[in-house]
């Protein structure tokens, strides 16, 4: 009997030793932190367990992109305490971000003794499918489906907006520069020095474009209200015109672009400034910009009055005015297809994030889904040129909401317009702005001298670039330009630059010819003094670069922007090859084609997406009734 109570004992202990070893009974409690490498910083998770659960998940992560991975550090964290797991799904638009969140929660679980590999499952539960009904449903949360959105929610109509991506945001929250707009107020308050551009302009016009109609007559007026301008002997302001902003989109699409969505562009562009300034978004910041003849691009400033990114700063403030408004958004939620009834659409379906059905049937669908620049194998379809080219795109923009209007009958066009930009930084494909351009930096090649007009259009400053030994430049900024701009202290955060205290540090840095580069720097502050650069023809001099230390940032060309799409008119009704309209469809955003022709100018998209998303918002709005 002893024996066999000896043995049922050295049974239990060993079951009871066993029962310990998973993590459910450990009984680990308390706070733990562990800290990762994110994409700005360092990431710093906390987390609460109880019993070896995770109930609580907390991040921090101070130098992560405001909108990007702003939201990562927000989000993510719940869905680690919800699903007791660190192998939950990153947020596609804000991996490096993401990553570094379930990294530093790994390492928050190791200090608690526990193993990571223990909690890398979901659970799953039923999937149920789900409906809604709406007076619209707008298929994409970017610029333009927000703009739409708060626009017909402010007409009384009842707005669903599905977005594929865990965040609002699309192409929009990752724009740098800002949006061009004609006759504004922040305009008037800069003093007009800008003849070369003016005349430049005009020169190309009668020049290269003297066949297009659109161009000649829009150069006409332009020259006219020139001449009044100069010949008037009162205060003159700031020149600019509608006409003016019309012409060098024009000349920027080379001349293919549709000439009355360039109209409705242009002639909406100061109410586009003035709208967002009464929900909230001021832009009172004016530079220039490639392809613009005078200063034209309007900015945010933060509390300090430093320029900030113009997508970091709206889209937040977009999603804030949306939820004011009680507006439902359904996020990793991707639309697949345009439900018809007879000659009319009815709604649409969509997959949920957990693969349930989603119909949401509406009067009336506005289609803002973006672009295909992140769908590289589509891109290269259109452009075989452009295969194996990094992208600045968000991963959302797939092409998606293109493919489903066109299986209903909606036409396209210009889809092989598609646009690169100059200024991706090498390493990790982050777009650089090219409002430091404007504001006077420069690009040198691997020799360390210059080879463009920087603040030329983007197709031929890229083509410049692409020549150079190695495809790639350098991007140089001083500290004068970083003291004015929190958007360069954030590329330096980020680690982008290399730094030098003198010309010639900088050059060893680089490993290019030390004197050819203080000779090409001393060269363009001769420029700048002058106004004139006699070389590359460059008309915009805003500082001198030669403030020290001195900066650099290794970039390349990118896919960045789609110029085709789906073919609509002024009020963005979606047409099919016939011009007749699809009723009830919409579009407006970078998903459209025919506004911004062959070539995109910097400071349109934006622009593009609040004009065009406003003017769809209300264009359903009449529609639904």
């Amino acid at each position: 009997m002893k024996k066999l109570v000896s043995m049922l004992c050295a049974l239990a202990l060993v079951l009871s030793m066993a029962g310990c070893s998973g993590k459910e009974s450990k009984g680990v409690s308390g706070t733990f932190t562990g800290t990762a490498k994110g994409f700005g910083g360092d990431v710093t998770v906390t987390l609460t367990l109880e019993d070896s659960k995770i109930v609580d998940c907390t991040a921090e992560g101070k130098d992560e992109t405001q909108g990007i991975g702003s939201v990562a550090i927000e989000k993510l964290p719940a869905e680690i305490a919800k699903n007791n797991s660190v192998g939950v799904d990153v947020i596609a638009t804000a991996t490096f971000t993401s990553n570094g969140i379930l990294e530093a929660a790994k390492s928050a679980l190791t200090s608690a003794g526990l193993n990571p590999d223990d909690y890398m499952t979901v659970g799953g539960g039923e999937v149920k499918d789900a409906s809604y009904d709406a007076d619209i449903v707008i298929v994409g949360a970017g610029g333009a489906g927000m703009t739409a959105a708060i626009t017909a929610a402010d007409e009384g109509k009842t707005v669903i907006v599905v977005e594929s991506q865990a965040m609002v945001g699309g192409n929009s929250v990752r724009a740098t520069g800002g949006l061009n707009a004609t006759k504004t107020a922040a305009q008037d308050k800069n003093e007009f020095a800008e003849n070369a551009g003016v005349e430049k302009t005009l020169n190309t016009a009668a020049t290269t474009y003297a066949d297009n109609a659109a161009i000649t007559e829009l150069a006409k007026t332009v020259k006219a209200q020139y001449d009044a301008y100069l010949l008037d002997s009162s205060d003159k302001g700031y020149f600019d015109s509608v006409e003016l902003m019309e012409l060098d989109t024009m000349i920027g699409g080379k001349g293919i672009n549709n000439f009355e969505l360039v109209k409705t562009l242009c002639e909406n562009s100061a109410d586009a400034i003035d709208w967002l300034a009464s929900i909230g978004i001021d832009m009172p910041s004016v530079s220039s910009f490639g392809g613009a003849s005078v200063k034209r691009i309007h900015r945010p400033l933060n509390d300090e009055g430093k320029v900030v990114s113009v997508g970091a700063y709206m889209i937040p403030l977009l999603e804030k005015n949306m939820t004011d408004r009680g507006i439902t958004v359904l996020l990793e939620t991707t639309a697949t297809e345009i439900m018809t009834d007879g000659d009319k659409v009815t709604g649409i379906v969509a997959t949920g994030k957990n693969g349930e059905k989603v119909t949401v049937n509406a009067s009336a669908v506005i289609l803002t889904t973006g672009g295909f620049g992140a769908n590289l194998d589509m891109v290269a379809s259109y452009q075989p040129s452009l295969k194996g080219f990094m992208t600045t795109n968000a991963a959302g923009i797939q092409g998606q909401g293109i493919k489903m209007a066109e299986a209903i009958g909606a036409a396209t066009v210009d889809m092989d317009k598609i646009q690169i930009h100059p200024t991706v930084e090498a390493n990790t494909a982050a777009l650089i702005t090219e409002g430091l351009r404007g504001d006077g930096a420069i690009l040198v090649n691997a020799e360390g001298k210059r080879f463009v007009d920087e603040v030329g259009t983007r197709d031929v400053v890229s083509a410049a670039e692409i020549a150079q030994t190695g495809s790639y430049s350098y991007l140089i900024v001083d500290q004068a330009m970083v003291d004015a701009s929190s958007v360069i202290a954030g590329y330096i955060k980020k680690g982008f630059t290399t730094e030098g205290a003198t010309y010639e540090e900088l050059a060893k840095a680089l490993s290019i010819d030390e004197a050819t580069f203080a000779q090409t720097m001393n060269d363009w502050n001769a420029c700048v003094d002058a106004k004139e650069d006699a070389e590359f023809g460059r008309t915009s001099f805003a500082n001198k670069l030669d403030t020290a230390p001195y900066y650099a940032i290794k970039v390349s060309a990118g896919v960045h922007h789609t110029m085709g799409g789906l073919s609509i008119d002024p009020t963005c009704e979606v047409l099919k090859a016939d011009g007749t309209a699809i009723a009830g469809l919409f579009a407006a955003g970078e998903i459209t084609g025919g506004v911004h022709g062959a070539n995109r100018l910097g400071g349109n998209a934006v622009a593009d997406f609040t004009v065009f998303g406003r003017i769809a918002g209300d264009s359903a709005v009449k529609y639904v009734g």
